[in-house]
């Protein structure tokens, strides 16, 4: 499986990684799940769009320093070449939802 990030995840990433010294490591964990289950499972994800190739996830990233509370997160999982892409990373205090201009742009450069 082949991860990358977007621009503008890095930058939240980087943003958050200063509050979140663990978060580089918990990032690792979840790129572990995301391989044997790339769709995730249960209550903590959500498929936002099923497009016809690409899927774009929501799920919770567990942070160590956050003491039980977590961070949502953002992916695309492109099946027929197995590849994610990470495009948003939120913490729920601050945005209650996902961007979606962000999502509709990054699909019509893959459409």
């Amino acid at each position: 499986m082949n991860f990358s990030e977007l621009p503008e995840f890095s930058k939240e990433f980087k943003r958050f990684s200063k509050k979140y010294p663990s978060l580089s490591e918990d990032l690792g964990e979840l790129k572990k799940v995301i391989s044997t289950v790339p769709l995730g499972t249960g209550k903590h994800s959500a498929i936002l769009v099923a497009a016809e190739k690409t899927k774009i996830i929501k799920a919770r990233l567990f942070c160590r320093y956050l003491k039980g509370s977590s961070l949502r997160i953002i992916y695309a999982y492109c099946a027929d070449v197995e590849t994610v892409d990470f495009m948003e990373l939120y913490s729920k205090n601050e945005k209650s939802r996902e961007d979606a201009i962000r999502i509709k742009e990054y699909l019509k450069g893959k459409i």
